[in-house]
């Protein structure tokens, strides 16, 4: 893993290097780069593909006590990390965090050359779902989400609903959740900056006006949204996809809403088709 500082802290960053089109791929909540690990394998030969550690509970180095890790404060960071890493013209990929609303209508896109989102949050869907609501309540109690991610280390825990069980329809290996959440077992600090996200929510209002900005975004972009998806409802993916004036919209069977995990190779394939034809594959 490399690393960059950056106003907020530490941001550790996979690299596969190359000369290829960059791909800069975004994961979200309680997770780490490694969510798209099957997905890079089969883009990687291709494309340049940057894979970032977000401060959003996976990652190992604690952020500044004093940083903003709202949504929009997460949103200027990966605008601060491409400029750090002085990548242009990149394709934005995102699963579950949904910056993509607040990096546009902040104006922190210009390096973005094109988009895509998978499912993700989106409108007033922060948190979201069942898992977010209980992730939220879990924030707002002292000492919370300590207790909700210790009761994770029982491994049924992690196929509940109102945990892991519907972000994937099979079940991630225990070896990559344990390393997902083995710095929030372990990090008062690390805990401190998910706190930070999770309470960090604007207004419905606000939230809505963001996606409205994504109206402004005249590059192509692609959204695919998982079918079956349980936490992210389907209609958003389509609302998007009416939002974006240059986008394409695929629905993936047989997946919830980490995608990566339950059909990457149907995932790596829209991906490197969009990025080569301009459209997905049929």
């Amino acid at each position: 893993m490399a690393e960059v500082r950056l106003a907020a802290g530490t941001v550790e960053y996979q690299d596969t290097g190359g000369t290829g089109p960059v791909v800069v791929l975004l994961h979200g909540v309680a997770m780490d780069g490694s969510l798209w690990r099957n997905v890079v394998s089969s883009l990687s030969a291709d494309f340049r593909c940057v894979i970032p550690t977000l401060p959003l509970g996976g990652h190992r180095t604690p952020m500044r006590p004093d940083a903003d890790l709202s949504i929009p404060g997460v949103a200027r960071l990966v605008a601060e990390f491409l400029d750090a890493l002085d990548l242009t013209d990149v394709t934005l990929v995102m699963s579950d965090w949904g910056g993509a609303q607040a990096l546009v209508a902040l104006g922190l896109d210009q390096r973005i050359g094109r988009l895509v989102i998978t499912s993700c949050e989106a409108f007033d869907n922060f948190p979201p779902g069942v898992p977010g609501a209980n992730l939220y309540m879990s924030a707002k109690m002292p000492g919370g989400i300590n207790l909700a991610f210790r009761l994770l280390k029982a491994k049924p825990m992690r196929r509940l609903p109102m945990t892991w069980g519907w972000m994937t329809k099979r079940p991630v290996p225990h070896e990559v959740m344990d390393a997902w959440f083995a710095p929030l077992w372990g990090s008062a600090e690390i805990r401190r900056d998910l706190r930070k996200y999770v309470l960090g929510v604007p207004p419905k209002e606000e939230l809505l006006n963001w996606a409205e900005k994504l109206r402004d975004f005249d590059r192509p972009a692609l959204v695919v949204w998982a079918a079956e998806d349980k936490v992210m409802p389907v209609d958003h993916g389509r609302r998007l996809a009416e939002l974006l004036p240059k986008s394409e919209l695929v629905e993936i069977a047989d997946s919830y809403t980490l995608i990566p995990e339950d059909q990457p190779e149907r995932l790596a394939e829209h991906i490197r088709s969009f990025l080569l034809t301009g459209k997905a594959t049929t």
